[in-house]
């Protein structure tokens, strides 16, 4: 059997996903060397047991890798993780989010303006993007003007091309990505504001300063992780919500059932499909022998899935109840930015739903996910309503 993910129908890789949990549910692609993990208990261990499953890039020194995301905190492993975690996740409380709630609302009703009077749009370019792209650049300091370049870098750094293929984009982006943060960290340094930037540049861990490896990691993710999963879970949100007959009409009639639903959201289609690890030690997955510094693949999307977890995973369904899915992944590398999409999808689905009356996919739709097997989103969302 040969891992080959379903790219005739990129929209529903599920299919393929069920397969690999019946037929192998642990399994080792030998042409690649990496281990494919399907299941949702074997996924939960594979994110929960850091001590097995490391999330280091690169070799004992990230700082050394040239890797934007080496020295970040999705590729460290503890104490180091925690250290590091404990300097942002002051901006990521419930409390800290909260507080942006007006801005974000302020946000979405302006940008809903700009078409509310159309009666069609692409909802992806007019309010997924944009939105997630603004807070988290007014968060970070970064000028209004370099937002669209925020975007391009993000788009660039998920996608993923062929095996064998020399992805000259990717390595130009880094490039590009590494001089426009070094520039900003020397600005921040002599001229240090309020933003997230300047409060890394001044904060110190065990009376050291973060090396600029680890400021680095700290934009670059902010950067992918503060906008591209709130996007697509946006937009993955309006095409579930459009797909399910009466989904709109119950959440128009009872609008506390929103929460709930993107929950269902996270779960059905879930913005992250898959995690990258490698194993600390020898250990064991699913009956089979792994060796110590084999790459792993845990694949969200499936795990989300797996009907030993969830009864008719197939289906969505808003009334669920509560759900237990991986879609923020699990353990110490929970995402730190989960309350902020939770919070951002939730105002951006309520202005939608309250502002685009009779809301559905415009006729003729041909749908693309983005070209990446890690995140799961539409390149457009062309979406048509009633004009006030």
């Amino acid at each position: 059997m040969d891992f080959v993910p379903d790219n005739d129908h990129p929209l529903d890789p599920f299919p393929h996903y069920r397969r690999m949990r019946e037929s192998a549910p642990v399994f080792h692609d030998e042409q690649s060397g990496s281990w494919h993990v399907f299941r949702y208990d074997d996924v939960q261990r594979v994110l929960t047991e850091h001590a097995v499953f490391s999330s280091r890039m690169g070799g004992d020194d990230p700082s050394e890798t040239g890797q934007l995301f080496a020295a970040s905190l999705i590729s460290t492993d503890p104490p180091r993780h925690r250290q590091l975690r404990s300097l942002v996740t002051q901006a990521f409380t419930p409390r800290s989010v909260d507080a942006l709630a007006p801005r974000i609302s302020t946000l979405a009703a302006e940008l809903l303006d700009g078409i509310a009077s159309t009666g069609t749009a692409d909802l992806i370019e007019e309010l997924a993007y944009p939105l997630p792209v603004i807070v988290i650049a007014e968060l970070m300091g970064i000028p209004a003007e370099d937002r669209n370049r925020f975007k391009q870098w993000s788009d660039v750094i998920v996608s993923q091309t062929r095996t064998g293929t020399e992805n000259v984009d990717h390595h130009a982006t880094n490039r590009e990505m590494t001089e426009y943060f070094l520039a900003m960290i020397e600005q921040r340094r002599s001229r240090p504001g309020s933003d997230l930037i300047s409060n890394l540049l001044a904060a110190e861990i065990d009376g050291q300063k973060l090396s600029v490896a680890e400021l680095l990691g700290f934009c670059s993710l902010l950067l992918v992780a503060g906008n591209e999963t709130t996007t697509n879970l946006i937009g993955n949100a309006v095409l579930c919500f459009t797909e399910a007959p009466g989904t709109i009409e119950r959440l128009l009639a009872e609008p506390s059932l929103l929460p709930q639903a993107i929950e269902e959201v996270l779960r059905y289609r879930s913005p992250v499909q898959s995690m990258y690890r490698v194993t600390a030690t020898d250990t064991t997955l699913g009956g089979l022998p792994i060796p110590a510094g084999a790459p792993l693949v845990a694949w969200i999307g499936s795990a989300n899935r797996d009907e030993r977890q969830f009864q008719r995973p197939e289906r969505f369904d808003i009334h669920r109840g509560p759900i237990r899915h991986l879609a923020f992944g699990q353990g110490i590398h929970f995402c730190l930015g989960a309350p902020l999409a939770r919070l951002e999808a939730r105002i951006a689905l309520t202005a939608v739903l309250s502002r685009l009356s009779g809301l559905s996919l415009a006729a003729g739709t041909h749908l693309e996910r983005m070209e990446s097997t890690i995140i799961y989103g539409l390149k457009e969302l062309p979406v048509r309503w009633q004009a006030a």
